[in-house]
């Protein structure tokens, strides 16, 4: 029996997220990282004229410090107690999932839609996505909603749990701090280009494996949710490489492929028109119950990582336990 307690806390982090999501009351470590950054990106525009270098110095700070207070805090508790350890552990891992979080946000503009309030929807998608949402119409706000919710099963699950099967949640917050990182700085413009580029490098070798992985479990977690599995894989082959990022396109070509929808295209960020092609086909129209169905993929999606990881942290950890 204790050689699944590695598994423990990643299964309860898990629960934990389904069942409360982030509390928005509540202090979140991941704001914390966020704040730091801001921090830190202030101290080096301040003090270095090489931003690329500084660039540098910031993602070995916050990496060493995200990673390194959770492994003091973890150390502390699991040297008080088992129970007092995987409890902090659990709660660490619910605060790197954002499951629950991404279904909330994403189907409140579902919900808006579906009730025929535009604005309402527009508003709630301005709060999960990065570009204008001003100019979208309704299939514009119902495509930029189910693309957030294809792109962040990677990004806000799938690839978390990835690291946390690696190092736990230790691991899980260099990969969170990754992440958030090239959120923030990885502006592929003339403010961040020097900055950021240390930043946007790291996310992408970091995501390289998750997003793969996940484009594959997402293809499996099809046919269970009668979704079009077939289709999935076909537009997955033929469109995983039809974005600037390598890694973005892996999920939301599968996402595409399950509903039979053409997503991505031409979007506006801060008034600049971005050029993007085409992922999936354009077979139907979008509605709002598309929303719910990427959803549905995510939770599939994620509970296959879940299994996935817990079985490999329970393989990496069971010839060292006492």
């Amino acid at each position: 029996m204790k050689h699944f307690l590695p598994a423990v806390p990643m299964l309860l982090g898990f629960l934990l997220d389904a069942c409360i999501g982030d509390p928005h009351d509540f202090p979140h470590p991941v704001r914390w990282i966020g704040n730091l950054i801001s921090a830190l990106e202030a101290v080096v525009r301040r003090r270095m004229k090489n931003l690329r270098c500084g660039g540098v110095l910031l993602v070995i700070t916050v990496l060493l410090l995200s990673a390194g207070l959770p492994a003091l805090l973890l150390l502390l508790c699991y040297r008080l107690h088992l129970l007092a350890g995987i409890a902090a552990e659990s709660v660490l891992i619910c605060y790197l999932l954002a499951a629950r979080s991404l279904r909330d946000e994403s189907m409140a503009v579902c919900t808006a839609a579906e009730s025929g309030d535009t604005e309402a929807a527009r508003k709630a998608v301005s709060m999960i996505v990065g570009r204008d949402t001003a100019v979208l119409d309704r299939d514009g706000i119902l495509r930029a909603a189910v693309e957030t919710v294809a792109e962040n099963t990677s990004d806000g699950v799938t690839a978390p749990l990835f690291y946390i099967a690696l190092g736990g949640a230790v691991g899980g917050f260099f990969y969170k701090a990754a992440n958030t990182m090239d959120s923030m700085l990885g502006y592929k413009n003339e403010k961040y280009a020097d900055l950021g580029r240390c930043a946007a490098k790291l996310d992408d070798v970091l995501n390289y494996l998750p997003s793969r992985l996940t484009a594959l479990l997402m293809i499996a977690a099809c046919r269970p949710l009668r979704l079009d599995a077939g289709n999935a894989a076909r537009i997955w082959k033929r469109d995983r490489r039809k974005h600037a990022s390598p890694n973005s396109a892996q999920t939301e070509s599968v996402c595409a492929g399950a509903l039979h929808l053409r997503l991505a295209g031409d979007a506006q960020y801060f008034g600049e028109l971005h050029k993007k092609p085409f992922i999936g086909d354009n077979d139907r129209a979008i509605e709002p119950a598309d929303i719910r169905r990427a959803n549905r993929l995510m939770y599939g999606a994620s509970l296959l990582m879940l299994l996935l990881s817990a079985v490999v942290r329970c393989l990496l950890l069971w010839r060292i336990l006492p």
